[in-house]
């Protein structure tokens, strides 16, 4: 029988739940490691270097998508806990809409300033002509990107969940099979894993806009409707959190790749991005568990079930402080073989990339419980505190260790800047969760 948003959830419900949109965030994070793995093995370090160094403006424009998913989601699910269909299935719509028309206008200024902005992030001459040119690329499909991290938490919102699963993992399988047609079989080195990326994107942006606008078993579909400016302030302000985590979480991978190539050079630079797309997987389970959540939190909160949502309170806190535990054990005894998997063709990096690995593997201690509470409060419609979690989390504070701890410690301050900033973070979302108990009544 399937699991609907109104059930209660106990352990085994809400593995089953949320294990679809933990798979679909691990498959969309394979984008960059596969593209990553080709350019690094076939075509080289520089070309490797050069795709990390541009990424984060990338992840950036994307975020667009990552604001409507997560606040347009806890907006829908919260009329859907009100019983009113019709209204969500309008919110719906302009969360779409919305991403498409700010989709297609960032896209085009940064194709336009592409080289600007390349300069801007700290691109060697060596470097440049890559750059602009995965980038320009990546802007071509950026809507359709856009749209994937949009429907990500919309298909969840729609109990569609395996349905986001599919799409997603044809999505990831296409760009595996197309990286290795256009850069292993056909040399077209960073065109060629930029298109793969773009085709794939495709695959799992444009798919869920007609499955939607057709009839469909979902709760949700696409429905005539105009712009309202309520609800779309109401769910960029709900994900303002994510916005603000995505945004200065490219940032500061901008203040790092610049540290790094004034301590390190340019195998610095190539070293984070290894580490990176090792984040990238351990991260999507923190993600892919509150895309999978948030939603069901947000239903039994419009639906003042004030029970229900204790009791997802605590079941989602022990599942990510476990998996937190877990993830850094993985992370440090699995890391020297994804680093030989990487860069094994040069011992000098291939030793940086190690020690980096070794000191990083204790961020995830404390980043599952900072990520966890952010969605839980954006779940709440509360996105004032969401955002406060994020800012001060991924740009207060690592920022100032960024800046700081390499002063102090040299290239390993590098590596621990992270670790140190969630530390921080999570005494915050400690005091939010301790003096909004009894308001929200968890």
């Amino acid at each position: 029988m399937a699991i609907q948003l109104k059930d209660h959830f106990t352990f085994s419900k809400i593995i089953r739940f949320t294990f679809p949109s933990i798979i679909m965030m691990i498959f969309t994070s394979i984008y960059g490691i596969v593209d990553g793995f080709f350019v690094s093995n076939y075509v080289g370090k520089t070309a490797f270097a050069s795709v990390n160094l541009i990424m984060p403006f990338i992840m950036i424009t994307s975020g667009i998508g990552f604001v409507f998913g997560t606040g347009g989601s806890a907006l829908v699910s919260l009329q859907l806990g009100k019983k009113e269909a019709a209204q969500a299935n309008r919110y719906f719509t302009m969360m779409i809409a919305i991403t498409i028309i700010l989709g297609t206008i960032t896209s085009i200024i940064g194709y336009c300033f592409m080289e600007q902005i390349a300069y801007l992030l700290g691109a060697t001459e060596a470097m440049i002509d890559d750059c602009v040119l995965y980038g320009k690329i990546n802007m071509i499909f950026n809507v359709p990107f856009m749209l994937q991290t949009l429907f990500q938490s919309l298909f969840i919102t729609a109990q569609k969940p395996k349905l986001g699963l599919y799409t997603t993992l044809a999505a990831g399988f296409s760009n595996m099979i197309f990286d290795f047609i256009l850069i292993a079989v056909f040399p077209l080195g960073i065109t060629g894993a930029a298109l793969a990326t773009g085709i794939s994107q495709s695959i799992g942006g444009f798919f869920p806009v007609i499955y939607f606008m057709k009839k469909n078993r979902s709760l949700l579909r696409i429905v005539p409707t105009k712009l309202e400016a309520f609800p779309i302030i109401r769910a960029a302000s709900n994900g303002a959190s994510e916005f603000m985590t995505n945004i200065s979480s490219s940032l500061v991978s901008m203040l790092f790749n610049m540290q790094l190539l004034k301590y390190l050079g340019e195998n610095g630079v190539a070293a984070y991005g290894v580490l990176m797309y090792a984040q990238f997987i351990f991260v999507a389970i923190f993600f892919g568990y509150t895309v999978g959540i948030s939603p069901v939190i947000s239903y039994h909160y419009g639906a003042e079930n004030a029970s229900e949502v204790k009791n997802l309170f605590q079941k989602s806190y022990i599942f990510i402080g476990i998996s937190s535990v877990l993830i850094t054990v993985i992370c440090k005894l699995f890391s020297p073989y994804l680093a030989q998997l990487f860069v094994g063709y040069s011992t000098e990096l291939l030793e940086i990339t190690i020690k980096a690995f070794s000191l990083y593997c204790f961020t995830f201690l404390f980043s599952g419980l900072n990520t966890m509470t952010s969605a839980f409060f954006t779940a709440l419609n509360n996105g004032k505190i969401s955002a406060c979690i994020s800012f001060v989390r991924t740009l207060l504070f690592q920022t100032t260790c960024i800046l700081v701890l390499p002063q102090l410690f040299g290239p390993n301050g590098i590596w621990l800047s992270t670790a140190c900033a969630e530390i921080l973070a999570l005494t915050i979302s400690i005091y939010f969760l301790v003096t909004r108990k009894d308001e929200y009544r968890y």
